[in-house]
């Protein structure tokens, strides 16, 4: 009985369609969804010498126009950045791209002091985004990264070799960030000299061992394809801001004399293999590897600075908040040892105030008993001349009481005469 139950149970079950996702298949659209409100971010610093065409090449690669150094000059006396920001969209996919351009770089006849500017911007990047995890309440999810993904370093067309400026230049950058060398303007350049170019700089990289950014990732589908991208870096670029007409479609490019030029065309230039490597295929792996490389050797130098070593032995001794502890012990003592010694200072500093004010007082006291002893004198002075003034006066009225007798005496002495 109960095997024929079943039997008929199992003919009344259907199969429904699916309407959506079931169980955690659907994670890779939720992280889809939440990438997509939040929006991506990437940020670009672009290194290279007055008027070479650092914003007409990121105006070529995003499709949009980009005039931070449009109205350049060489009357700059040292190196200065300046970054500008522009939210973009493609196909409903937000994105914030923020472009730092270097301003006077190559142009001072002394050279030496260059690269200063660059490498602390980059360090100051770093530094607001440690500054921002060091907080004891922080907002990770809601800070602006401004730390440099890439950097796009400019190499001028001579045809030979790197200047040594360049080679100084991409050598400190490679250390903390990802660098890509570009030779800008490579429409100026034969293929010949263009392919020697290529090998001089790429030999010169390799012998002093530069770590510029590497394609290469652990996907065996692209590694293959990858590996020849290698041989084709430095990327030699060509970027326009002005339209050409090629077989009736509106394409970027530059008119010349013997021919048009299209940057599109990768038989004239790298750009679009450019593109795709820098944008479509691995923008996600230059910030993973600027968080996971760059910015944590930047993190670890600055936590050994401040004292800070990873935990050993399983102590537990040597953590962060072992650290933070002993710190503020060591801040306390440091501020118990500066009141102590602004009290100290508070008291000297009350003890010759109060020097002072007996001094002061003494002196007071002297002038004061010498004022006292100058007016006793002079009242002194004044009874004496008073004396003699009174006696003065007795003795006039006594000579003219006398006066006055003779004279009585003579009048009457003149009356009885008669």
């Amino acid at each position: 009985m109960g095997h024929k139950e079943t039997h008929a149970i199992s003919e009344v079950l259907r199969e429904l369609p699916l309407t959506g996702h079931v169980g955690f298949d659907s994670l890779p659209y939720q992280q889809v969804k939440k990438s997509l409100l939040e929006s991506f971010t990437f940020n670009i610093l672009c290194v290279g010498e007055t008027g070479i065409g650092k914003s007409t090449l990121i105006s070529s690669l995003f499709n949009t126009e980009v005039g931070i150094g449009s109205n350049f000059s060489h009357k700059y006396s040292s190196v200065s950045l300046k970054s500008k920001k522009y939210h973009l969209k493609e196909k409903e996919v937000p994105l914030r791209l923020t472009v730092t351009e270097t301003i006077g770089y190559g142009d001072q006849i002394n050279k030496e002091n260059c690269m200063e500017p660059i490498l602390n911007f980059v360090d100051s990047q770093f530094e607001k985004c440690l500054q921002e995890e060091l907080k004891f309440t922080r907002n990770i999810a809601k800070f602006q990264d401004t730390r440099i993904h890439v950097c796009l370093y400019f190499i001028c067309p001579t045809g030979h070799t790197l200047k040594a400026l360049d080679l100084l230049a991409i050598k400190l950058l490679s250390q903390k960030v990802n660098v890509l060398p570009l030779i800008a303007k490579a429409d100026t350049l034969t293929k010949t000299e263009l392919q020697n170019f290529k090998s001089n700089i790429r030999n010169e990289l390799q012998r002093e061992k530069v770590e510029i950014y590497n394609f290469l990732s652990d996907d065996d589908a692209t590694t293959e394809h990858e590996s020849e991208i290698i041989d084709i870096i430095p990327f030699a670029v060509v970027g326009s801001t002005e339209f050409v007409n090629i077989d009736g479609k509106l394409t970027r490019g530059r008119n010349y004399p013997w021919g048009t030029i299209c940057i599109n065309n990768e038989n004239h230039s790298d750009f679009v293999t450019l593109r795709e490597m820098l944008i479509e295929m691995h923008l996600e792996d230059l910030k993973r590897c600027t968080l996971e490389k760059h910015y944590e050797n930047y993190r670890t130098e600055r936590l050994k600075e401040f004292g800070f070593l990873d935990c050993q032995g399983g102590d537990g001794q040597n953590n962060l908040i072992f650290f933070l502890t002993e710190k503020e012990e060591e801040m306390r003592q440091k501020l118990q040892a500066l009141e102590e010694e602004m009290m100290q200072s508070f008291v000297e500093r009350a003890k010759k105030t109060e020097h002072n004010l007996v001094e002061e007082e003494r002196k007071l006291r002297e002038k004061y008993s010498a004022v006292q002893r100058d007016l006793e004198e002079q009242q002194n002075s004044l009874e004496e001349d008073r004396e003699i003034l009174l006696r003065d006066i007795d003795l006039f009225r006594k000579r003219k009481i006398a006066f006055e007798l003779r004279k009585r005496d003579r009048k009457h002495e003149r009356k009885f005469s008669f």
